[in-house]
């Protein structure tokens, strides 16, 4: 059993977690399952590497609500929508909003193990990448005023020399700056540097 990846079944029909659960764990997956979308809410940290098994029609919070609960919150946990026959539009819906994928009732279960498979892998990726996000970000914090305005000129493609006379400061002093821009962000080369400011462009 992978420890660090876990499945969650959030559904309030008892026989479809029990079934879920015991397809999932015969091939040595960690599940838990919650019968409600607030349960589950309350009790799963969403920044985990895994996905969630999630049925669009439950009293209380419905599927879709919960979808937009974690896209608020930024989890990176992908969902795949377990649904009925006459749940195919609302199913639709939750792709178009950024579900992984949906399984339709009664579900094939060697599908389905293979949409979990390639949800986890998914999962896996993305949280890598809000890793090296926040890492960039953390990085980007750590600049001065200044500083930011020479990574944003050097970005852009601009010489120290030029940089120096749009900045009204001398290009030694330029240098200095850039330096410690490299420095800080953590950049081997010019070329890195200008990756990291497009990557932060996106979320700054």
């Amino acid at each position: 059993m992978n420890a660090e990846v876990s499945v969650f079944i959030v559904d309030d029909d008892d026989s479809v977690r029990h079934s879920l659960r015991w397809l999932l764990e015969s091939v040595k997956l960690r599940v838990e399952t919650f019968s409600s979308a607030e349960s589950f809410l309350q009790s799963v940290d969403t920044d985990h590497a895994g996905c969630l098994i999630l049925d669009v029609r439950m009293p209380g919070m419905n599927g879709l609500e919960l979808q937009q609960a974690l896209i608020a919150s930024t989890s990176t946990l992908p969902i795949i929508i377990l649904t009925g026959h006459g749940d195919v539009p609302m199913a639709v819906r939750a792709m178009s909003e950024g579900a992984f994928d949906f399984v339709q009732k009664p579900f094939n279960g060697p599908q389905l193990l293979d949409r979990v498979e390639a949800a986890i892998t998914r999962s896996k990726q993305l949280l890598e990448e809000k890793k090296t996000r926040n890492g960039l970000q953390a990085c980007y914090a750590m600049l001065t005023p200044r500083e930011r305005q020479v990574m944003n000129m050097i970005a852009s493609g601009k010489a120290n020399k030029v940089i120096a006379i749009e900045m009204g400061i001398g290009q030694r002093t330029v240098e200095v700056h850039r330096h410690r821009v490299m420095e800080k962000m953590q950049a081997h080369s010019v070329a890195e540097l200008i990756h990291f400011y497009l990557q932060l462009q996106k979320n700054i």
